[in-house]
């Protein structure tokens, strides 16, 4: 479930559909990170959310724990919302950037100024180490485009993996957002990956590929790091009526052929 426009800091928390309290088991500290999203150099200057993977649950509070520093060691004021939203597991932990100064037009952002500037080097760290170093780009208000996003070609017959080219990076937390419908029109078992800066989406299934035609759907609610769904933008008027999501869908055909016979856009 994602972030909903226009959204507060509460329509946030409850669009995010994660739970609202620190995970209760404890783990030890800032070794048991395994990564961090977006895992990319660059991100886009209203970039709006970011997590970070744990090898094990953690215990208390990690938001008073993080901070985002510039080049000469000097915090950056107020960056993230607080409120810490946890994967069931408890291992995940999604950070919001304070909406108020992602968004263009609101009180926070006129006082406080925005958080990132295009050209500016960040570091995220915990507990004062660095986990994560960026270079801040220009704002992203495009969204993704799935009519952009290109497909390898797979044999029938094999269990190669598919691998989608995005048109951008999207939310590092949404790999199962995209799934592959087989010629029957059921979602295919198998694993989803996201690589290359969440801009690459694999796609291994469980069982070979069978020759006739599959559909590449992403759910509408797909979102990119800076808000943006398909089909709808972070940055729309707090009194726009919300647009429903919809659905994206490519079609792709896995031929019958020879053994170099394998999927062809239409």
């Amino acid at each position: 479930m994602r972030l909903c426009r226009p959204c507060g800091a509460v329509a946030l928390a409850v669009a995010l559909g994660a739970s609202h309290a620190a995970p209760p088991t404890p783990s030890t500290a800032a070794a048991q990170r395994v990564r961090v999203q977006p895992s990319a150099g660059q991100v886009p200057a209203n970039l709006l959310r970011l997590s970070i993977e744990f090898a094990a649950r953690i215990e208390g509070p990690v938001l008073p724990r993080l901070a985002l520093l510039r080049p000469d060691g000097k915090p950056l004021v107020q960056p993230f919302l607080e409120q810490e939203l946890w994967s069931p597991d408890g291992r995940i932990l999604t950070v919001l950037m304070h909406p108020g100064r992602v968004k263009t037009g609101l009180n926070a952002r006129e006082v406080l100024g925005p958080i990132l500037v295009d050209g500016d080097d960040v570091s995220l760290t915990l507990d004062g180490r660095p986990i994560q170093h960026w270079r801040v780009g220009p704002a992203d208000t495009s969204g993704p485009a799935v009519s952009a996003w290109r497909l390898s070609s797979v044999r029938a017959a094999s269990r190669q993996a598919l691998v989608v080219t995005l048109d951008g990076a999207i939310d590092g937390r949404d790999a199962d957002y995209i799934a592959i419908a087989d010629p029957q029109g059921r979602r295919m078992s198998g694993e989803a990956r996201l690589k290359d800066g969440e801009r690459t989406w694999t796609f291994t299934p469980h069982a070979p590929w069978r020759a006739g035609e599959y559909r590449l759907i992403a759910r509408g609610t797909l979102e990119d790091p800076a808000g943006n769904r398909l089909g709808g933008r972070f940055e729309t008027p707090a009194d726009a009526p919300a647009a429903a999501p919809v659905d994206a869908a490519l079609a792709f055909t896995v031929g019958r052929a020879s053994p170099s016979a394998g999927m062809h856009r239409p």
